[in-house]
Order: C-alpha cells, then structure tokens, then sequence
C-alpha cells in the first residue's frame, strides 16, 4: 500500500512543497567529490563477482562505521547495511546501491582500471566493473557522509544498502535482493519508500532518465525438452521426430504475445537463445534442449505468459507424437517506479540534474532486482548519464562492454540526488 502521507501531500500539499523545492539543493563540497571520485577509482581496480564481494564489502562496511551508524553485515552472504538515526522525527528512506562486478576482460585505457581475475562457471575469467556498480557504491557512500554530517537536520531514519549479486548469483546459490529480503532485511528497519540508482551509457554526463509506472522488463529463463524417439534419418516414420516438434514449438511460441497476450498493456518477447540436439546428420536425434528468455512489463501478463508457454509447448509436441517438458525459472519482476513518489521527487531530480537534462526513458528490456525492494514498498529508480557531453551517447560502448567508460563528474550529480531525495521526501 503506498504511504498515505506521501499521497495526501501529492493530492492537497504541492503548493508548499514547490515552494521548498524552489530553494537551492543541497551540495556536496569538492572535498566529498574527490573522496567519492577516489572510492570509485579504488572499487573498479578492485571488482569482484556475484556473492564473492568480500574486500568490497569491507571498504564499505569501514566507511560506514567510520562514520559512526549503525552497520550489518554479512546479509545474503556479503551485503552492508548502515542505518543513520536523524535528529528528528521522520519515516523510514532506504537508498540502494549495487556491488557486484562481471566476468569481462576490462579494456579501456584507464590509469585504474581492473586487472583482477577470478573464477565463473570453472574457468579463469577477466573481472570488471563493466556496469558501474563502482560508482553506485560510491555515490551511495557520499551521500552517507554528507546526510551523517548533517544529521540534526536529518528527519527519520536513513536505511543504505549495499546489496550483493545484481547481476545473479552463482549456479546452486541464492542472491541479491531477493536473499536480502528473505533474510529479514526489512524486518527492522521497513522503510516507506526506496531510491536507486542506475548509471546510463545511453545518457550524456548529469542526464537523468525517469518514467512513472514499468521501468524495466522482468526477466525469466525457460527450459523446453523435447523427447522423441531416435531412427534413421532415411525412415523418419520409424521414430518420432523431436527437431520437427522443437521447430513448431518455436513458431507456435511466437503466436503467445502476437495471439494471446492483451499487448495493450505493455510489450513483451520471448526469444530463444539456445538448440542443441542431434550428433549426426542422418540419425534423428531422441531429444531436443530449447533454452530462451521471457521479457515483459506487466505481472499479469508474466503469470499469463508462463502458463501459454507450458501449455503451447506441450500441446504442439504432442500433436507431433512427441513430448514437451516446461521449466521456467523466474527472475526478476518488472521495475516499477511508484507513480505518486515520482511525480513528488520529479521536483528535487530537476533541482539537482537542471530541468533541461530530466527526460522520460524509454522502458528498458533489461532487468534489475531493485524490483523486488519496490515490490515490497513504493520505490523510484532512475538512469544517470555517464557519457561525456559531446560524445554520441547512442553509440557510446554500452554497459557490460569491455570498453565501458563513465565520465566522473557524475558521481556528484548522484550523490547529491541520493541526499536531496532523503531531505526532500520528508518535507511532504
């Protein structure tokens, strides 16, 4: 249930929170700049994966006791969590940053970027902070120093969470926010609303991208096996043919969001990204492997999708004589930006970025997990530039390239936006 006292203020209040929005944000110093540019610079030399972000860990959870809150760790393996007590009255704000690195071989030219190597999926792999979860931990310590400098003006408590394994966790492992939350993350400390932030190649430095509603696609692996009986590819009739049935199987599918799903309320796909089967080209194989993904943005038509493919899979195999085995795995829900809360902070994300560098997004097939933490209570997750102005952001290397590059002058923009979010949303 979104909180009563936010909507109210969105229905009855706007005219007193306009007038202290009108008022200059608050800023951080070039001393907490550089501090903030300094731990970026120190996280990205240092990457480290899914659920093995174990020196990561320690540089945040010293900071923040450096700063004397209230620190956990230890949460879905190596999560940090610091809570500051303001000097007032006021709600509970949980602010998340992700921690985790990719399996990818850095190749820009920077003086600190990552050598480090590590384990994934058995073998030696390169480790970087290819998505820039560097600078969200980064700016989310910032906003930790300037809002625990400031505490007595501070209203509530302010909940920062450094949350493990964004980007999923290992085989056979749990992770991420989901595990968080599972383990009692908002048990102590529920807050009303939560922020997040994500850098952007797709936006120029300081640009914000928001949107009201679905922001980015839930994300969901299927598994489709298909059995028939092996024979002689010069007597099909002998056997039954599972690469027919996994070809119609993959036709039919289609038909699932063209045919089936009310598209009205938000695009989906469902694509498919392995085949294996068969090891001759005159034998007809016993088995055929289908593996694909499933993107939507509306969890009504998720369920409705998943019950279509088991249904359409099985039924068109066994039209072939043939037999289909469905497993979806489900990942992360769709993102969804509570409408009242972002059209009550639009006002503090144009005060801090400059109203003519505020844009709608697009919604955004990829996926997050900060959709679990705003499943459970009203969230607000946003783009932030990180390509030079000047430079074509289009076409700029995209997040999770080897050649990911993010312009520095945007950790203040997202640190002071962390720090204004908190002030601002208990002026409501």
């Amino acid at each position: 249930m979104k909180c009563s006292s936010m909507s109210l203020a969105f229905l009855l209040g706007i005219s007193t929170f306009s007038s202290a929005q009108a008022q200059q944000p608050v800023a951080i110093s070039a001393q907490l700049e550089q501090k903030v540019i300094e731990w970026r610079r120190d996280l990205h030399q240092h990457p480290e994966l899914s659920n093995r972000e174990f020196r990561t860990a320690k540089v945040i959870a010293k900071h923040l006791k450096g700063l004397g809150l209230e620190v956990q760790t230890g949460i879905a393996h190596t999560g940090v969590v610091g809570v500051l007590v303001g000097g007032k009255p006021g709600p509970t704000i949980a602010m998340r940053a992700d921690m985790d690195a990719l399996p990818v071989i850095e190749q820009t030219d920077l003086p600190f970027k990552s050598i480090a190597k590590s384990e994934y999926r058995g073998k030696e792999v390169g480790v970087m902070h290819a998505c820039g979860h560097d600078l969200h931990m980064a700016m989310l310590m910032g906003a930790a120093e300037k809002l625990t400098s400031m505490k007595d003006e501070v209203a509530g408590t302010i909940v920062f969470i450094f949350q493990p394994a964004e980007e999923g966790a290992p085989n056979g492992e749990e992770g991420g926010a989901e595990l968080m939350l599972k383990e009692g993350l908002f048990t102590k400390h529920k807050p009303e609303v939560v922020f997040g932030i994500h850098v952007w190649s797709a936006g120029n430095t300081g640009h914000i991208g928001y949107r009201e509603g679905p922001l980015m696609a839930s994300s969901d692996r299927f598994e489709i096996t298909v059995k028939g009986r092996q024979t002689h590819g010069s007597r099909p009739w002998g056997g039954v043919d599972p690469i027919v049935a996994a070809g119609q199987i993959i036709g039919s599918t289609q038909t699932i969001v063209s045919r089936q799903v009310d598209i009205t309320k938000a695009p989906a796909v469902i694509s498919f990204g392995i085949i294996e089967g068969g090891v001759r080209n005159n034998i007809i194989p016993d088995e055929v492997y289908l593996e694909g993904t499933i993107r939507n943005f509306d969890m009504d038509n998720r369920a409705q999708i998943f019950k279509n493919l088991k249904t359409t899979a099985e039924m068109t195999a066994k039209a072939t004589g043939a037999e289909a085995h469905v497993h979806i795995d489900e990942g992360y829900p769709v993102t969804i930006n509570d409408i009242d809360l972002t059209r009550n902070m639009l006002p503090t994300i144009e005060r801090v970025a400059g109203k003519d560098k505020v844009h709608v997004n697009d919604l955004v097939t990829g996926a997050e997990d900060f959709s679990f933490f705003a499943l459970e209570v009203p969230g607000l997750f946003v783009f932030l530039g990180v390509t030079p102005e000047g430079e074509n952001a289009v076409s700029a290397p995209s997040n999770h390239s080897p050649f990911f590059y993010a312009d520095e002058k945007s950790l203040k923009t997202g640190t002071e936006l962390y720090v204004n979010w908190v002030l601002d949303y208990n002026k409501l």
